[in-house]
């Protein structure tokens, strides 16, 4: 039986970096939240116990398909915990600039997970598969519903987060075609505490939510700091920041119309910038 998941783009509304930990990794506090599309993963379970991954789509060939792809691991871990011995023959068209800031191999971790549960026909409950998904990748637990929410720590502390005003909001996302290492951006962050997240409303999360990592992001790719400002400039846009580690930004709009006159006028000034309009992901 064939079967198919999307694996969502994920935005960080707000990331606040609060300290680093005993354990190497940051105490994060973000606002996740998803678009409406993302990379499309294809499967069946095979009884031959093998994991095979094809890929294709407009970053296709920037990843490799092999077991250091979070595709791969993710079926791996999966199958451990489970004592499964069927395999899966699965294929992801990769619609997503690669370590772009916007979840992409985490979100197809997630999607992974997901897929395999029904093909295998799977049961786990929701707490100990979020914690099989954080042995993946730190974002990979949030990414498993792609629904808006708070998370905090690592990535292990969860919490529903409805602003309704963000439900189905026109956004827009943008990569100027730059790849930034996540190690690389969080090694570049000053050490300073700018204080907590507070997003109760959309006000709040407009007007005291920041990225931390910018600044050390646009160190690495100094173009970032011209996406950020075009998309400031765009009639109708509300909020706009860099997502996650970078170098992709993104912007909210108050129409759909707006938003696709900012995109015509972004491709029409830089044709080799990646761009996607979609809207913000409901449950």
């Amino acid at each position: 039986m064939q079967d198919t998941e999307i694996a969502y783009a994920k935005i960080n509304l707000a990331l606040h970096i609060r300290s680093r930990r005993p354990d190497g990794y940051h105490a994060l506090e973000s606002l996740f939240a998803f678009a409406q599309d993302g990379d499309r993963l294809d499967g069946r379970g095979t009884e031959s116990g093998a994991i095979t991954l094809h890929t294709d789509g407009p970053f296709g060939t920037q990843i490799t398909q092999d077991a250091d792809n979070l595709v791969v691991k993710a079926a791996a871990a999966l199958r451990s915990h489970l004592g499964e011995s069927r395999g899966a023959a699965l294929h992801l068209t990769k619609n997503l600039p690669v370590a772009s800031g916007i979840g992409g191999g985490s979100a197809d971790a997630a999607a992974t997970l997901r897929l395999l549960m029904r093909l295998w026909d799977a049961k786990i409950e929701r707490a100990k598969l979020e914690e099989l998904a954080l042995t993946i990748g730190s974002d990979v637990p949030a990414c498993l519903a792609s629904t808006t929410r708070l998370v905090r720590g690592r990535g292990e502390l969860l919490e529903d987060h409805d602003l309704p005003e963000l439900a189905g909001a026109p956004l827009l996302l943008v990569n100027p075609g730059v790849a930034l290492s996540t190690g690389r951006v969080f090694a570049g962050w000053d050490g300073m505490d700018r204080g907590a997240l507070v997003a109760d409303n959309l006000k709040e999360l407009c007007v005291g939510g920041r990225n931390d990592l910018e600044p050390a992001a646009r160190r690495e790719a100094p173009v970032i700091a011209n996406v950020l400002t075009r998309l400031a400039q765009c009639q109708g846009q509300f909020l706009s920041r860099m997502s996650g580690s970078g170098a992709t930004c993104f912007a909210l709009f108050e129409t759909e119309d707006t938003m696709r006159a900012a995109a015509q006028a972004l491709r029409a000034e830089y044709p080799i910038w990646w761009i996607m309009e979609t809207r913000i992901r409901t449950a």
